[in-house]
């Protein structure tokens, strides 16, 4: 169990069970093993042991903006599962019931996420839909991980959800400049902070989006 904890150095400060580690560990497993499969992460970075710092941990490090008092998290765009699935095994250990909703409309990715799911016994509904084609969505938190630049990301959250809580997205090195130029047309509060897994990142917490006229 110690080796295992010290693979996970960045996430000493954030209260996470060890039974946690464990099962982060059997994700790897699983991921690796369908990547040999299907294209989910990079095969480079599935090989190598940057796949804590790149996935888990950078996923795992949204939990301080969740709203962990909602029935309902949703992770737009899931792919293989981050932030979606470490967010479901962090809250399988604790008391919080929240359900994560996972969209991801290809087939063989909702599989995988079907097939981790029920290994894990974690708690989630896999919604193998394309997210644009949805109405009248509710949701508390909604996440969104290397999925589509942030203006969009706000048109379908403005149009397709009816209520949410707040909106997490990951920002990479150009985050500030895309951050300027849209709030050109999008009116919202925001909240920055930096990532723990990359100097030139942030996630963003947004609530209360507006269109601007």
């Amino acid at each position: 169990m110690e080796e295992i904890l010290k693979k996970y150095p960045l996430l000493k400060d954030y209260n996470v069970p060890r039974e946690t580690f464990i099962e982060f560990e059997r994700f790897i497993t699983m991921l690796q093993k369908r990547n040999e499969k299907i294209n989910i992460i990079s095969s480079e970075t599935a090989k190598n042991d940057i796949i804590r710092t790149r996935h888990i941990v950078d996923s795992a490090q949204v939990i301080e903006f969740i709203d962990l008092n909602s029935y309902i998290i949703t992770d737009i765009g899931s792919g293989g599962g981050m932030p979606g699935i470490i967010i479901a095994i962090m809250l399988k250990n604790t008391k919080h019931l929240a359900k994560i909703r996972l969209y991801e409309k290809s087939h063989h990715k909702s599989a995988f996420l079907r097939d981790v799911s029920r290994d894990l016994k974690i708690n989630t509904e896999i919604i193998q839909q394309n997210i644009f084609e949805e109405q009248n969505l509710e949701s508390g938190t909604i996440m969104v991980r290397a999925f589509k630049p942030l203006p969009i990301v706000l048109d379908v959250v403005y149009k397709n959800f009816k209520s949410y809580k707040n909106l997490i997205l990951f920002m990479g090195k150009n985050g500030e400049k895309i951050l300027e130029e849209t709030l050109k047309d999008w009116d919202f509060d925001f909240e920055k902070k930096k990532s723990i897994t990359s100097e030139d990142s942030f996630l963003l917490n947004i609530k209360n989006i507006k269109k601007r006229l």
